[in-house]
């Protein structure tokens, strides 16, 4: 018994964790997987925008490379719509934020 009130012994000896603990445990792991958004500059935009357009106006398949702060997230289908007073853009039938992409190419 002497051992456990020496040191760190009773943390050590204690082996109990509160849903407290546990809850906040996830979050910061949760928080460590969060991805940065990359800052793209007026000649990435205007590369995005003109594989875009070319998509709409050509009904090419388009590539993009979309922001989410868990995962690594790839659009892939033709362009039907761009709203950008929303700012967002449609392909094959369901709506994506403008600010989101981070990479667009022509899939081949």
């Amino acid at each position: 018994m002497a051992n456990k009130l020496t040191g760190n012994g009773m943390w050590e000896a204690s082996r109990m964790m509160l849903p407290e603990h546990k809850v906040r445990i996830n979050q910061l792991a949760e928080e460590q997987k969060k991805r940065v958004r990359i800052y793209l500059d007026e000649q990435d935009w205007e590369d995005i925008s003109r594989i875009v357009a070319q998509s709409l106006e050509r009904k090419e398949p388009i590539k993009l490379k979309m922001f989410h702060e868990l995962e690594e997230l790839e659009v892939n289908g033709i362009v039907d719509r761009v709203d950008q007073l929303q700012g967002r853009f449609m392909v094959d039938g369901e709506w994506f934020k403008i600010r989101d992409i981070e990479g667009a190419q022509l899939d081949d």
